[in-house]
Parts: C-alpha cells; structure tokens; sequence
C-alpha cells in the first residue's frame, strides 16, 4: 500500500504543476481576454438598449410631428373651406343683387313699354272716336245717295 500512495504522490506532484499551469492560463485569459470582451459585449447591450430608447423617443417625436402636421392640414382645410364658402356667399350676394337690377331694369322696361302702348291707345282710341263721325256721315251719305229704287234690285256686297 505504500507503493500505491508512493505512486499517488508522484501522480499529484506531477498533476500540481498543470493545475498551476491551467489555473494561472485561466486567470490570465480572464485578465486578458474575457473582461475585455465582458466589457464590449456590456457596452454593446447599454448602446443598443440607448439607441432603442433613442429610437423609440424619435419613433414618439415622429408620431408627435405627424399628429401636429395632421392637424394643421386639417385646420388648413377647414380654412380654406370657409374661404371657398365665402366668396361663395359673396358671389352669390353679387349675383342676387345682379338679378334684382336687371328685374328692376326689366320692369322698368316693361312700364315704359305698358305706359307707352297706353299711350298709343289712348292716341288711337281719340283718332277713332274723331274719325268715328265722320265715316258714320260719309256712310250715311253714301247709303242714302245710292238708295234703290223699289223696283231696282240693289247691288249685292262683294
């Protein structure tokens, strides 16, 4: 059994100087290598976590922009809507006022017209009545100077 803890001994005296070698190979990739690279990979999450927060705040401040630029369309719709209705108010104002003229002109024809066509009447009416007696006396005397004998037949109307 001594020989075998003897063997054991020497197996363990050989094995410490790779442990050490294996130990000492792990502390100076951890000091050399993996902190480094624990480092850039925490930078690297804290730069991508900030440029999505910063994506996310302009994701909001595009949204902001869209809903304000949304509204004053919208308001400039509005705007020019009732400018349109204006001068459609207007216009049409101007076209009533227009109508109102020409009725105004027209009736005022239409008088003219009536008061003058009155006054031919009225002109004609006097010259018939003053011409009424003396074609009744022209007829009279036209009558009572071809009166028909009794015996003659008279002439008949054409």
């Amino acid at each position: 059994m001594s020989d075998l803890v003897h063997q054991l001994g020497e197996l363990f005296l050989r094995a410490v100087p790779v442990a050490v070698i294996v130990l000492l190979f792990y502390v100076i990739m951890r000091s050399i290598f993996f902190q480094p690279l624990l480092k850039v990979m925490a930078e690297r999450d804290a730069r991508t976590i900030g440029a999505q927060k910063a994506a996310e705040a302009a994701q909001a401040a595009a949204a902001e922009k869209v809903r304000l630029y949304e509204e004053a369309l919208r308001q400039a719709r509005a705007k020019v809507y009732a400018e349109q209705e204006a001068d459609r108010r207007k216009w049409m104002e101007e076209r009533a006022a227009m109508l109102k003229q020409a009725r105004a002109k027209a009736d005022g024809e239409v008088n003219a017209a009536k008061e003058r066509v009155a006054g031919e009447f009225a002109g004609a009416k006097k010259e018939i009545e003053a011409l009424t007696g003396q074609l009744a006396a022209e007829i009279a005397r036209r009558v009572l100077a071809s009166s028909p004998a009794p015996g003659n037949p008279t002439r008949e109307a054409r």
